[in-house]
């Protein structure tokens, strides 16, 4: 609950040396639960009053709400988003990320964003053999028309107990073909259902891996989604200001231990 509150003390070190902050990599900042909490807007309050530059990755509608601190970040080159997508699928969608939103409120939010001055990238992610992975060429032209500008993707993974799991929904959902998304998975992954190493957890390996590399690469340079780098590359991390921590009334008050204030 006092992220805002640590963020600002870890930025405040005279030793912090400012670099892009990337919200919502492990979990998307955008939770049900952001409605009320407000964290990740708090979080991006801070990161605007330091001109700290932020990039958040999101599959949730909600981001439109902190528009109003993202455009004029964006303006100064401080802030980037990219949103996941999936499928356009909204059936597949309703079952594979129940609690998202909607293929069609996604590419909403990304030309939304994209209208404010915001640049938006893109997540086809995951691509999912046999299930998702026959849209890529079709998600890229959506999102290239919905305003987004550069594209990237990631191949299934399955770490731990997510294979079990993937693979109850394959058998509900598509058990016509779960055998053969396996299979196809374990190629790319060689024999197993998840490779953890670093140069190939993200694409896969082989001749299937290849293939969708291929027709990723092709379609994004055929819509012009290849430029202007990824998430962090056009953020300018040299209008930092180190923010000023005052102490609460109460230390201040006590003369106690509070710290020294700075003098900029």
């Amino acid at each position: 609950m006092n992220a805002p509150e640590l963020l600002q003390r870890e930025l405040a070190k005279a030793s912090y040396v400012p670099e892009p902050i990337a919200l919502g990599v492990n979990t998307d900042a955008y939770q049900p639960c952001e409605r009320e909490r407000q964290l990740t807007r708090r979080v991006l309050q801070v990161l605007h009053e330091c001109e700290h530059p932020v990039a958040l990755i999101t599959k949730a509608s909600l981001i439109e709400r902190d528009i109003d601190i993202l455009a004029p970040m964006a303006a100064k080159r401080l802030a980037a988003v990219a949103v996941t997508l999936t499928t356009l699928d909204p059936a597949i969608a309703r079952t594979l990320e129940p609690r998202a939103a909607a293929p069609a409120r996604r590419l909403r939010t990304i030309r939304s964003l994209t209208e404010a001055g915001i640049p938006v990238g893109v997540s086809i992610a995951p691509i999912i053999p046999f299930v998702t992975e026959p849209e890529i060429e079709q998600l890229l032209e959506a999102v290239r028309d919905a305003g987004a500008i550069h594209a990237h993707y990631v191949v299934l993974r399955l770490p731990w107990e997510v294979s079990p799991l993937f693979q109850q929904w394959l058998e509900v959902h598509f058990p016509e073909r779960a055998q053969r998304v396996m299979n196809r998975v374990r190629e790319m992954r060689g024999g197993k259902d998840y490779d953890s190493a670093f140069g190939t957890r993200m694409r896969g390996e082989g001749v299937w891996a290849d293939l969708i590399r291929q027709r990723f690469e092709k379609a994004v340079h055929r819509l012009g989604l290849h430029g202007k780098g990824g998430r962090f590359k056009q953020l300018d991390c040299t209008q930092f200001r180190r923010p000023l921590l005052v102490p609460p009334l109460a230390a201040r008050q006590k003369g106690g231990n509070a710290g020294q204030l700075d003098l900029f």
